[in-house]
């Protein structure tokens, strides 16, 4: 009888374990499907390698939600609807932007959510939106990989320029201008003496040209003086030729000309009869009656 009791204390007990057990899953389910969540959408272009559902979801690089659900866009088929689950505070703003971001090469990958400016509004549904819709960019890593085999085929086209560059030809013509660059250096290198002496006759002749520039100066000076000179005269020329003196001039060369006639005329008459000058005419003038 003792063992029978036993074994009915020992059921009872694991009964109850279960029966607390299954109370604690239950109320733990009912917290957490009585959280409200915050439901965005975003729509990324190309594929979304390493995204899936309960995928980490990232705001300002804190975690603050899941990836809720994934399909393709049936309009575009290069793009990708993701369904955002995040916490309802977090004041999303329109000019937030939600990228793939991964933590390093070989982390695992997950949602970011930039926190966009404090000035621009909450980011809302739009009519015939069922969830607002955040803007997506392409992440830094894919952008990388897009443009990876671009960057091999330039980075191939390079090493076949320098590959041309680098010919035997062209080596050879680079020893050759190394070589005559050595032995130039070394030319001058002899010649330094020869060319501390010109530098110094340079430097010379320089001080010398400055010396004759200073003593030149006292010849522009008396140039200068000319030329005001000139400058005055020609100004007094312009006011005789311009003023009353051109009048008065032409005036005493008509008197000069005429008292010029006048002693022609005289030297004429002296020649002619010195005496008449010094003893007057004493003829007498013609008398028609004979008296």
């Amino acid at each position: 009888m003792e063992t029978k009791a036993n074994y009915v204390a020992v059921g009872a007990f694991v009964l109850a374990c279960v029966i607390g057990l299954v109370v604690t899953i239950m109320w733990l389910a009912g917290v957490q499907y009585a959280q409200e969540y915050s439901y965005y959408q975003a729509n990324f272009k190309g594929p979304v390698t390493g995204l899936g559902k309960g995928t980490v979801t990232r705001y300002n690089g804190i975690d603050v939600g899941r990836i809720a659900d994934l399909k393709f866009d049936p309009n575009d088929p290069q793009s990708v609807i993701v369904l955002l689950q995040v916490q309802p505070n977090l004041n999303i703003r329109e000019d937030s932007v939600a990228s793939i971001d991964s933590q390093g090469l070989t982390g695992g990958t997950y949602v970011e959510i930039s926190g966009g400016t404090s000035k621009s509004p909450l980011l809302t549904a739009k009519p015939g939106q069922k969830y607002p819709i955040i803007r997506t960019k392409q992440s830094g890593l894919l952008q990388l990989e897009q443009s990876a085999p671009e960057v091999v085929a330039k980075l191939n086209v390079a090493a076949t320029r320098i590959n041309d560059l680098l010919n035997d030809d062209n080596r050879r013509a680079i020893a050759h201008v190394l070589a005559n660059l050595d032995e130039t250096t070394a030319v001058i290198a002899r010649r330094s003496g020869d060319i501390d002496a010109i530098l110094k006759n340079t430097n010379e002749a320089t001080a010398n040209l400055n010396k004759a520039s200073a003593n030149f100066q006292p010849t522009l000076d008396h140039v200068d003086l000319t030329v005001n000179k000139f400058g005055n005269l020609a100004t007094d020329a312009d006011a005789f030729v311009n003023g009353d003196g051109l009048a008065q001039l032409s005036s005493l060369i008509g008197d000069l000309r005429r008292m010029v006639a006048n002693l022609n005329k005289f030297s004429d008459q002296l020649n002619r009869s010195p005496t008449s000058l010094i003893f007057g005419d004493r003829r007498k003038g013609y008398d028609p009656n004979g008296k």
